[in-house]
């Protein structure tokens, strides 16, 4: 009793993680522990609920159902219910159309919608790159992997962040790591596309840490 009383003071005690799997949430909408945001310009973001067969847990999943050409058009949905700093986040994304782009992301240690870190997988590309996003400036923080990442069709993205330092697996296979100082205390997390991507996610999950 003494041991959990210390780490308590301490604030050493793991947070308990959320899953959001969606399938509970009202067709056509955005759930309302959501909040939808954009980086720069371009047609309006639309999340909204939609239903998908293919999905590991059924009927619904969360879209990103606009499309604008715009390069730098960032929709954002953001996870109102948790604050993050250290922890794994995870997510299934399934790119379904885009004609410039097909990709989506985890965001984290979001402060606003111009300030950010993101993990990015791009099917069109068969990439995965992460970025911090300062200002409203997207900004490469490495080198992209190059990764399968299959367009109609799911695959698990997730990233894992401790102090300055994260890691990015796709599918439980590490894939990329790297160290940054810009954003180091908590932010909200949360969910990403680009440009005229149509983007699905599913089994949303995070653990603080």
């Amino acid at each position: 009793m003494r041991t959990l009383s210390w780490l308590l003071a301490f604030g050493l005690t793991a947070a308990p993680g959320r899953i959001i799997t969606f399938d509970n949430e009202q067709l056509g909408k955005t759930p309302p522990e959501w909040t939808v945001a954009m980086t720069n310009h371009g047609l309006a973001p639309r999340w909204e609920i939609v239903k998908d067969l293919s999905a590991a847990t059924q009927p619904y999943v969360f879209a990103q159902v606009s499309a604008d050409p715009v390069s730098d058009r960032f929709p954002l949905a953001v996870f109102n219910d948790v604050t993050f700093r250290d922890g794994e986040v995870s997510v299934r994304i399934k790119p379904v159309s885009g004609r410039e782009v097909q990709a989506g992301g985890l965001v984290w240690r979001y402060r606003d919608q111009n300030n950010y870190y993101l993990a990015r997988a791009n099917a069109i590309q068969k990439n995965v790159q992460v970025f911090k996003v300062e200002n409203g400036r997207r900004v490469s923080l490495m080198d992209p992997v190059r990764h399968e990442i299959p367009s109609n069709a799911w695959s698990i993205l997730k990233v894992s962040a401790r102090g300055n330092h994260f890691q990015v697996f796709m599918d439980h296979r590490r894939i990329l790591q790297g160290w940054d100082n810009t954003f180091l205390t908590g932010g909200k997390v949360g969910l990403w596309t680009v440009g005229d991507s149509v983007t699905y996610f599913d089994d949303f999950r995070v653990t603080p840490r």
